[in-house]
């Protein structure tokens, strides 16, 4: 069996509403397939697709009055769960670098709080958090990746406050790409 990509990434959001407008409105993704959906058991759900490329979707769950499902909850997977920024995020093409400084300035624009470029060496990134405080990234690829890259070995070292992304997001305005990332 061949692979064909991802079809979608399901989440949660407790504020459909907002999380609409973020991802269209300012991330500018079209939504696709919009549903409500009716729990037998009493309930509704509201449940938006938006296209993020490729015909790659987001999906996002918004539930109402389910028996077992917890009227309020943190959405944001890496405060529910105690780990760092890091460890859960979600991250969109950019497609190259200028279109990714172009993306952090876009951003930054419509109030939102992003990080500086931050150099990884094979790629470039800019990160925030939507309004459920999902940890989303844009990126892009910096050179074609080797068989040496797939090989598991020490690259580089960082502080652990790096983990913690919110460190690095500051509205400061468009520098040269960061190196938190120190080569090993």
């Amino acid at each position: 069996m061949s692979h064909h990509g991802l079809s979608h990434i399901g989440l949660s959001t407790q504020d459909l509403d907002k999380t609409r407008a973020f991802y269209e409105g300012v991330l500018g993704f079209k939504v696709v397939v919009a549903d409500t959906i009716k729990i037998e058991e009493g309930g509704r759900i509201r449940h938006l697709f938006f296209d993020v490329g490729h015909d790659q979707l987001i999906a996002f769950m918004e539930s109402r009055g389910i028996a077992g499902v917890p009227a309020t909850y943190d959405a944001g997977i890496n405060r529910g769960l105690g780990v760092p920024a890091a460890f859960y995020h979600f991250a969109f093409e950019a497609g190259s670098a200028a279109a990714l400084a172009e993306k952090r300035e876009e951003l930054r624009a419509k109030g939102v709080e992003v990080s500086e470029v931050m150099d990884h060496g094979w790629a470039r990134s800019i990160y925030f958090k939507d309004p459920n405080g999902l940890q989303l990234e844009y990126c892009c690829l910096m050179r074609e990746l080797t068989e040496n890259d797939a090989r598991m070995q020490e690259r580089f070292s960082l502080p652990r406050a790096a983990l913690e992304l919110d460190n690095v997001v500051s509205p400061v305005k468009a520098e040269p790409p960061v190196a938190i990332w120190r080569l090993a």
